[in-house]
């Protein structure tokens, strides 16, 4: 099974005034292509700052973070990005859509800043909105939208560059339960076409649509347990 993501011995400090807060004290953990993993645990468990970590938003104080075998932890501000951009896909809380502009708009918006050509742009945008169930609703604007179709254009624009990772940060947090489990839905139909997804979530509902749940407790991992059986599908045949 291929490695995508290898954390070893990683620590996070933060210095707060004069006093050191151990936001991560000693986490080890590896993360294959097509998995479908859940992190969780409570406030304070570290959680937040190991999903900064593996979606190269901060790096480690120490221990080595390989993704695709590149060791990331040392990147500086420039290369972080680039990964980034390239190979990690976000769906957050909150959506993050640019209000003024329509769903296609939305989700093109990455592979502008990729430099594509527009021809290109266009028709990967309207592919992934088609994958989210929304090509009816390419030219609506966020605030003519539902909660559940608004985070389904999120979830289109991570996946409009074909990255080799989706990190979800609490994706039906400001959605009804309902609208939730569609969203757990499609993110079940994603994982089955190949895609590899990390979750964080305080939920065990939410959590349990996971193969694998790594569960946080004051900055170290307190279990890592198999929830379902892996079967090999999509383009991991």
């Amino acid at each position: 099974m291929e490695n995508i993501i290898s954390i070893e011995h990683i620590a996070r400090i933060y210095q707060v005034g004069l006093e050191e807060v151990h936001a991560l004290a000693d986490v080890s953990l590896k993360i294959n292509r097509n998995d479908y993993v859940a992190i969780m645990g409570p406030s304070g468990s570290g959680k937040s700052t190991l999903m900064n970590i593996i979606g190269c938003l901060d790096t480690p104080s120490r221990g080595i973070y390989l993704f695709e075998k590149e060791n990331v932890s040392q990147m500086n501000d420039n290369q972080l990005a680039e990964i980034r951009n390239q190979k990690i896909g976000f769906v957050f809380q909150t959506f993050n859509l640019l209000p003024r502009s329509t769903a296609l708009h939305n989700v093109e918006l990455p592979l502008i800043y990729a430099g594509l050509p527009k021809s290109v742009r266009l028709e990967r945008a309207y592919e992934a909105l088609e994958k989210v169930g929304l090509a009816d609703r390419v030219d609506h604007k966020p605030n003519e939208l539902s909660g559940g179709q608004r985070q389904r254009v999120a979830i289109a624009r991570a996946l409009v560059t074909q990255p080799s990772i989706i990190l979800a940060d609490e994706p039906t947090g400001n959605l009804d339960s309902k609208t939730g489990n569609d969203i757990m839905a499609l993110f079940e139909e994603l994982h089955e076409t190949g895609n590899t997804i990390i979750l964080v979530t305080h939920e065990e509902e939410i959590a349990q649509h996971a193969q694998r749940i790594i569960r946080l407790r004051d900055g170290l991992i307190e279990s890592n347990e198999i929830v379902k059986e892996r079967t090999l599908v999509g383009n991991n045949e």
